[in-house]
């Protein structure tokens, strides 16, 4: 006699929510590595029917809340509840609630990118680009600063395009970046040698 038994076949919905769900977490995590538009972009047919799985089993899921309130799927809800927890997450870590306050941000504008450096009281500096067909990415460094140099270690760059040394010209509320063959730092405002301090 077989009483009390409890049920534990997942059904068609509840895989399809389980496996959306993470597909999902993914591409929204995704923004931390190039920003998910161009990961759209990159790998369309992957995420679109993702996407649409999801699409179909959230409506799926709030119309099963409507009928059958506390009896809906928990496992449906779990992984409804996981995408909402993730998406407050990640806003939570772009936003400035838990960062130190900034005390500079200085932007330099190119064809193809778009750089933000905002300084911060506790010596870290961020590097944010946003570039060509919705590229985005973060990067974070440190900085002091000694007269009017700006020194960073580590660089918020991982390339040599942004120099470990800048100078903050307070006259032409610009940072430059280039030096000249002696290895005194042009003053002179040219295209992309300067940031331009905007507070």
């Amino acid at each position: 006699m077989k009483t009390g038994m409890i049920n534990t076949k997942i059904s068609n919905k509840e895989v399809v929510a389980i496996i959306s769900s993470i597909g999902l977490i993914a591409w929204i995590v995704s923004d931390f590595f190039g920003g998910i538009f161009i990961w759209m972009l990159s790998y369309g047919l992957i995420i679109i029917p993702i996407l649409l799985l999801y699409s179909f089993s959230i409506f799926d899921t709030i119309f099963e809340l409507i009928r059958k309130g506390n009896q809906t799927s928990k496992i449906k809800l779990i992984a409804h509840g996981t995408i909402l927890f993730s998406i407050l997450t990640i806003n939570l870590c772009h936003s400035e609630i838990f960062k130190s306050e900034s005390i500079m941000t200085a932007v330099l504008k190119h064809d193809l990118y778009y750089y933000r450096l905002i300084f911060r009281k506790d010596n870290t500096v961020e590097n944010q680009i946003n570039g060509f067909m919705g590229y985005s990415e973060t990067i974070y460094g440190k900085y002091k600063i000694e007269n009017d140099l700006i020194i960073f270690n580590p660089k918020p760059y991982d390339n040599d395009f942004i120099p470990d040394t800048l100078l903050i010209d307070k006259k032409q509320n610009v940072i430059f970046m280039e030096r000249d063959k002696n290895g005194d730092f042009k003053t002179e405002k040219e295209w992309l040698n300067h940031f331009k301090i905007e507070e």
